[in-house]
Parts: structure tokens; sequence; C-alpha cells
């Protein structure tokens, strides 16, 4: 697949060029296609050559990503085939990038593969918090299960109250008169204790 550009300030015939191959993969039972090269030419040779790396995507579906670019801050899709080319010299970038490569209907794209990662940050940390919840649940789970109750540890007593009498003479009080200085006072004589367990 050639994009041709004619030409561009000093760039006589600029043209980009993507080498595509398609694989037949028996686990997911049909053909992948996958960008193998980009090369960029111009004034007629080959001037520099990049090797692309997990740009795939299902033969009967087109592949889309945000950047595809040969700089670091983007996760350099495209890396440069040789240290001795002049592939360095040049810093590559597309942005909203989409292709396809085989299986074109009606000349549109076909559903797209998205290179977007499952684990992006957001999807990471609420998998650590998951986590974390649930081990907390678990640990309260554990204590809740080996929790014993109280009344294996503590005898209960009566469960009503109730009054024991000291003696059991007489209900009344007895009163006996007290005679000292010349007054007089009561003094009670049989004084009962009462006792209450809970």
């Amino acid at each position: 697949l050639s994009l041709k550009f004619g030409d561009v300030g000093n760039l006589k015939g600029l043209v980009i060029r993507f080498l595509l191959t398609t694989s037949y993969y028996q686990l997911s039972v049909q053909n992948w296609f996958s960008l193998h090269k980009l090369q960029l030419l111009y004034n007629h040779s080959i001037q520099a050559t990049f090797n692309a790396t997990r740009i795939y995507a299902p033969a009967s579906y087109s592949y889309h990503c945000e950047h595809v670019s040969s700089l670091q801050r983007y996760d350099a899709l495209l890396i440069p085939s040789s240290a001795n080319d002049l592939s360095k010299l040049w810093e590559v970038t597309f942005t909203d990038f989409q292709i396809q490569g085989f299986n074109i209907q009606e000349g549109h794209f076909a559903y797209a593969k998205d290179c977007a990662t499952f684990f992006s940050p957001a999807i990471l940390m609420g998998l650590v918090m998951s986590l974390i919840l649930l081990l907390v649940l678990a640990y309260a789970l554990h204590m809740l299960i080996h929790l014993k109750s109280l009344d294996r540890h503590y005898e209960c007593k009566a469960s009503s109250a109730y009054f024991a009498q000291m003696k059991d003479n007489d209900m009344g009080d007895e009163k006996e008169p007290l005679r000292s200085s010349g007054n007089d006072s009561d003094e009670l004589r049989n004084q009962q204790f009462y006792k209450i367990y809970i």
C-alpha cells in the first residue's frame, strides 16, 4: 500500500509505503493482517525503513490507533530497522491512524480493532481497589466465622432478679426503746439484708 505525495519542499516524489502481510492462525480460525514495514521514499530511492510492532488485526477488520509513531512518548510502534541507515534522522507520527489492507468493501473501513490496551491506568486502579476491598471482606468473614459465643466463656446466672432474706423470722420490724440520757429512741432490732443476683 503506497501513499504518493509528489513533491514536498525539497523532497522529490515523496512516497510512504506500507508493507502488509497476511497469515492464517489456527487458534482464531481466521486470517490476520499485520503491518510489517514502513518505508519512506523520495528522489526515487528508499531513505528510511521502520519495522512495525503490534500493528495487526483480523483480515476482515481494520486497524485503528490514536498515534502510530517512532517517538517514545507515543509508545514507539515504529522502530528503525537499522542503526546504519537514515531512519534515526526521521521522526514519523500518524495521528488518528487507520489502515485496512484486505477485504475492503465499497471504499469504507470495516469494523476497527483498536490499539488501546485493556489495562489502562484507570482500569488498573479499579482492579487494585477491587482487590483491596475483596481482601478486607475476606478478612471480615474470616473473623465472623471464628467468633465464639459469649455463653461459652461466661456463666449466665439467673435471668430474673429475686430477693433472698437472711432471716425468716417475723416480717415486722421489732422496735425496742433505748434509754439513754432521758431521750427515747427506737432501734431496729431485726435488720434484713437483701442480695440481688442478675
